[in-house]
């Protein structure tokens, strides 16, 4: 199970929204989904949880580029919905390194010894990649009130409810839950 939500900052306060993520396919999709929650260029998160285990944040400030944080990118990478917010920049990768095997990683002069193989293994599988923990923009909520030290401290259990009520927006949170 996941839930995924709209949070939008308007001139009246929050406004909560939930979404459906199966006919999103890419980060571009979701942020153009959030952009359209609100007719101005507020800032709109996406909050989404997958079965209590990782939750990840989308803010998206009008035409910016979205800024993400994911609470465990290794449990995310597992789900679909995950795997939108695990772009190859967020994971410190070149772009397209999970297509397959990088030739420039391949080991080609026939030696077959050595800790490099290991290290190419690692980096040319996207689940060697996927760092366990945290990943993203953990300062994506400080102008908010919830600094970086208190997103990691969040539960994933009740990550989102906290920080809905740090933003003053837990009842709207509430009313699509």
């Amino acid at each position: 199970m996941y839930f995924a939500a709209l949070l939008a900052r308007t001139e009246d306060g929050w406004e909560a929204s939930d979404t459906e993520l199966d006919d999103v396919e890419t980060l571009s999709d979701l942020a153009d989904l959030a952009r359209e929650a609100t007719p101005d260029e507020d800032t709109v998160f996406v909050l989404i949880e997958q079965e209590d285990s990782w939750f990840g944040l989308v803010r998206v400030d009008g035409e910016e580029d979205p800024r993400i944080f994911v609470s465990d990118a290794a449990a995310a990478a597992r789900s679909a919905y995950g795997e939108l917010l695990l772009t190859d920049e967020l994971l410190g990768r070149e772009p397209g390194s999970d297509d397959g095997p990088d030739l420039d990683s391949l080991d080609l002069d026939g030696t077959e010894d050595g800790e490099t193989e290991d290290e190419d293994d690692e980096e040319g599988s996207a689940v060697g990649a996927v760092p366990h923990g945290p990943v993203g923009d953990g300062r994506i909520l400080d102008d908010l009130g919830v600094s970086e030290k208190e997103l990691l401290g969040l539960d994933p259990n009740e990550a989102l409810a906290e920080i809905a009520e740090a933003l003053g927006a837990s009842d709207v949170l509430e009313t699509v839950r």
